[in-house]
């Protein structure tokens, strides 16, 4: 049986703004050709009870600035399984003060909603509606994280299809917004061989009929970064996050 291509959204780096913030986002899946087809919209605003400055994020994607949505630019249209691709991504201060970073990234499938007896409704790029596949699990998105290069993988927060990462340095702030850039938190996405290896069988008039569960179905991807300023991050960390953490000369450690 000829495979169906695994159809893809990839969504766009979340900037939520921590810390004496108000900040609200909208979720939305369209379609935008390719690769191309999550957006997630943040405020941008940055509002001190001293003094008014900016906290800027900016999600880097194989050494460019993603201008809205993850690219996957070494990824075919038609994704070939077991392929490893080239996807590294870090963040970039590009505000004016100095924060601490942290990213929560998000995998998981989505099948059309007909036949599809349960999972969360969202909506589709087209007509009818999509929720979450029930066969299809996460660990088959492999977007490989990067290991002892300063990003720390908050276990204790994380799930199946969320998985929260620290990085343990300050980010320091430049002019016109080139801040310092962390070092990669991802280098390769993979949609594991063994995806062909789950199908259904039903059989009809004495004929077995085999279909594979990534029939028509989309693997996602979300890469939501937050940030909080330098100043009090312990405070600024527990108050936005929820995270006890320990600050000593620049470095963060989780508590």
């Amino acid at each position: 049986m000829k495979r169906k291509k695994i159809r893809k959204i990839l969504a766009s780096p979340a900037v939520t703004l921590s810390a004496f913030v108000l900040a609200a986002g909208l979720l939305l899946f369209s379609s935008i050709g390719g690769a191309r087809a999550a957006l997630t919209y943040y405020s941008e605003t940055y509002a001190s009870s001293v003094e008014l400055s900016e906290i800027g994020i900016q999600l880097v994607e194989n050494g460019t600035v993603t201008a809205g949505e993850l690219l996957l630019p070494e990824v075919e249209e038609e994704i070939r399984l077991g392929k490893i691709y080239k996807e590294e991504l870090a963040v970039r201060n590009s505000g004016d003060i100095n924060q601490f970073v942290r990213a929560a990234i998000y995998k998981y499938w989505l099948v059309p909603e007909e036949g599809n007896v349960s999972g969360d409704s969202a909506e589709g790029e087209e007509s009818g509606s999509w929720v979450k596949s029930q066969e299809l699990g996460p660990d088959l998105i492999d977007l490989h994280l990067t290991e002892g290069k300063g990003w720390m993988v908050d276990e204790a927060s994380s799930t199946p299809e969320r998985t929260i990462i620290y990085y343990n340095k300050v980010l320091k702030s430049g002019e016109d917004g080139n801040g310092e850039t962390t070092p990669l938190f991802a280098d390769t996405l993979t949609i594991a061989g063994r995806t062909a290896q789950i199908v259904r069988q039903e059989t009809v008039d004495g004929i077995v009929k085999t279909t594979y569960a990534y029939d028509g179905a989309r693997f996602c991807i979300e890469v939501r970064v937050d940030a909080v300023q330098e100043h009090n991050a312990e405070a600024a960390i527990w108050s936005a996050w929820g995270r006890k953490v320990t600050v000593n000369d620049g470095t963060l450690t989780l508590n």
